[in-house]
């Protein structure tokens, strides 16, 4: 493993971190004592020294550490902003909020902190109290330059005073003793001593100074004395306090021959005492100005020390601004982004992801709702797709076909019933646009009952429609229902087709059923009297009754009548089962509806007949005089249910489903059709009036069929009867 992978494993390892930083610094540490001891630097202030560079490391330390904490919270949101993460934002402008609010006071502090120290700091070492202290401890030297100067003076005198005493005879001891006790009182001093070399020979003291024993000067004392000529201490006397100025003169020393050692140096030690509170002030103020100079020494140390302290707090309130702003910040984003992550989840098709983040406020309530809106969600995606399946079956086992299409006429579904119908593949209409799955003129009738805006656009619409399909000519009942939304706006369309052309045949061939009973009917009724009068010939025949003659005239006439009615119900009958196929022609079907209205006008007093044309119908292909007979047939039946006063009108305008179609109606403020006579209305030999052949709505009917159209009766409002005619046109 290389020294990058071991960087790798170890840079989360905080105690191996602490332990590096603690280690540098106790060599760093060791560093500069040794290198404040080097420039001989009194022990007080070498200590002083390391205590700030420790207390500078420490807090240049801290500071990098918390710069390094807050920078990486700034180039953690950088990242975050720029990689466009939900609630960065948020984050962002949060964590610069506290931090800005927290920056101004900060920083007005801090300046004002530094300020503050600075000017402290100065006046610490301003001018009058720097030269007060030297002038203090100036004088307090040399007091004691005084005192040792008078006491080296004091120490020559007596030197010359006993040069006459013979120190080796034990016989001149007295009279040293006495002359040192003499010369002792005259100086006024504590002690007075007399060593030769550094072998001590007499000494006496004052008895009333206090010193209960005699001061040891030391050796090195009295070698530097011999040496030098003069030496001077300051030591503590025993058995007292205070101080006491011990000062040495050695006598010169004597000319000796060649190879002869000198002989040790007379030595004189004096001792002056010093007051005790006189030696404490002097003390004190000796060890004051040292303190001075020690901290005007260190005055830029100390003040770089402060500025740090005072930096690592003002960093360090930055960084619990901006940590409170993330750890709020965090406490609205994250369950946000749980919430934004469940959300593409669930989009994604997973009903089953919960949130579960720990939230206690309004969004620990929202999560909540969350979690029961998807789990309500996943329950009503189940029932769905039971439900989608039971409906797939019944769709795929449906005799009706169904479609359905989006609000803008794309067709989704349709079922097998549907594509067989319209003789189809799946591929070729589910997916496209209605006018793209049926661009043929036959199938374009079913795209637009799909269209935007068409006739189910609010609600429900019933069509038949006649489609020719596969080379056979189909008849469907469409129905188009609207899927509005809970808006208003349309969702969708569901087109249901039923084919109808079986029912058709078989209500065609029950039609000629009831045809040929009623013609049997209608035929038998001629028949009889033509039976009753030829039996009545007969029989007066057969009894050579005189009255035959007017009776062969009578029923002659009866059997004539009656014939001339049967012919005229065979001609009828014939006329409608041989009515030609229509052949259109570019018809004017305003000038069309006018002329067959002028036949009815005045026809009934108080009976008005009106014609409503749009404009525009001046070339429509038609087979113009079909519709004219199924035109008079309608206005026939119209006219005859209508009393004065009443109104029968008809309009004649485009179909508004397709745009190109015709339709007429024919209403009128008659009496109406009964809701029960509506199925059988348009069956050959039915009539509502009780007299007639029945066959004149019955002819209507095949003249509408035979042009590919519609036709369909209503109830007029208030009253009366509406019969809508569409026809391709």
């Amino acid at each position: 493993m290389d020294l990058r992978d071991q960087l790798k494993r170890h840079r989360k390892n905080h105690r191996l971190i602490f332990s590096g930083l603690v280690g540098l610094l106790l060599v760093l540490t060791g560093v500069f004592y040794f290198l404040q001891r080097g420039r001989d630097l009194p022990a007080a202030l070498v200590t002083n020294q390391v205590l700030l560079f420790v207390l500078w490391y420490v807090n240049v330390i801290l500071i990098l550490a918390v710069l390094f904490v807050l920078l990486r919270n700034v180039f953690k949101l950088v990242i975050e902003r720029r990689h466009r993460l939900l609630g960065s934002t948020f984050k962002s402008k949060l964590v610069a909020t506290y931090v800005g609010l927290s920056l101004i006071p900060v920083l007005l502090l801090f300046a004002i902190a530094t300020g503050l120290l600075q000017g402290s700091i100065d006046r610490w070492f301003s001018t009058p109290l720097g030269p007060a202290l030297e002038r203090g401890n100036a004088v307090a030297q040399a007091l004691y330059d005084r005192i040792e100067q008078t006491g080296l003076q004091k120490a020559r005198r007596v030197l010359r005073e006993i040069a006459g005493i013979d120190l080796e005879q034990t016989a001149e001891r007295p009279r040293l003793t006495r002359r040192l006790q003499e010369l002792r009182a005259e100086e006024e001093l504590a002690l007075l001593a007399v060593y030769e070399g550094t072998d001590f020979v007499h000494a006496v003291l004052d008895s009333q100074s206090g010193l209960t024993d005699l001061p040891e000067p030391g050796r090195d004392f009295l070698q530097e004395a011999a040496t030098k000529g003069t030496a001077v201490r300051v030591d503590l006397p025993p058995g007292r306090g205070g101080r006491i100025v011990l000062t040495a003169v050695a006598s010169p020393a004597p000319a000796v021959q060649d190879g002869q050692e000198a002989p040790p140096p007379v030595l004189v030690v004096t001792g002056s005492l010093v007051d005790p509170d006189l030696a404490e002030q002097r003390d004190s103020l000796v060890q004051d100005f040292q303190t001075f100079r020690q901290l005007e020494v260190q005055k830029d140390d100390l003040r770089s020390s402060h500025v740090l302290i005072f930096l690592m707090v003002t960093l360090l309130i930055l960084l619990a601004s901006s940590w409170v702003g993330l750890y709020l910040a965090r406490r609205v984003t994250v369950p946000i982004q749980a919430l934004a992550e469940g959300t593409k989840r669930i989009s994604g098709g997973d009903l089953s992801h919960r949130v579960d983040v720990e939230a206690d406020d309004e969004l620990g309530i929202l999560v909540d709702s969350f979690n029961r809106m998807t789990a309500e969600m996943e329950t009503s995606k189940v029932q769905l797709e039971r439900s989608n399946r039971e409906l797939a079956a019944v769709l795929a086992n449906v005799a009706a076909g169904v479609i359905s299409a989006d609000p803008e006429g794309r067709i989704f579904l349709c079922n097998d019933a549907a594509l067989k119908m319209l003789h189809q593949g799946e591929d070729e209409v589910v997916g496209r646009l209605a006018d793209e799955a049926w661009p043929d003129p036959e199938r374009t009738k079913l795209a637009a009952l799909l269209r935007p805006g068409g006739d189910a656009s609010s609600g429900r619409a019933s069509q038949e429609l006649h489609l020719r399909l596969g080379g056979d000519l189909k008849t469907f009942e469409a129905k188009v229902t609207a899927l509005i939304g809970t808006g208003g706006a349309v969702q969708g369309r569901v087109l249901v087709l039923e084919d109808l052309s079986e029912l058709i045949q078989a209500q065609q061939l029950a039609a000629w059923n009831e045809a040929a009973r009623r013609i049997a009917h209608e035929i038998k009724n001629p028949l009889t009297p033509i039976r009753l009068a030829a039996e009545r010939l007969l029989h007066k025949h057969r009894q050579g009754d005189p009255g035959l003659g007017p009776a062969i005239e009578n029923g002659v006439e009866i059997i004539v009548r009656e014939v001339v009615n049967l012919q005229g119900m065979v001609d009828e009958f014939s006329r409608y089962a041989r009515m030609p196929r229509p052949r259109p022609t570019r018809v004017d079907l305003g000038r069309l509806v006018n002329d067959t209205l002028s036949l009815y006008r005045n026809l009934k007093p108080g009976v008005e007949v009106e014609a409503r044309v749009e404009p525009g119908m001046t070339e429509v292909w038609l087979d113009g005089e079909q519709i004219r007979r199924a035109l008079i047939n309608l206005l026939d039946n119209a006219v005859e249910a209508t009393e004065a006063p009443g109104q029968v009108t008809v309009a004649a305008d485009r179909n508004p489903a397709d745009g190109t179609g015709v339709r007429l109606r024919i209403s009128d403020t008659g009496r109406g059709i009964p809701s029960a006579a509506r199925d059988k209305l348009f069956l050959p030999y039915f009539s509502t009036k009780g007299r007639g052949t029945g066959l004149g709505l019955a002819i209507v009917h095949r003249i509408v069929t035979d042009h590919q159209g519609t036709i369909q009766v209503e109830d007029n409002r208030p009253q009366g009867t509406v019969f809508t005619l569409e026809l391709p046109g």
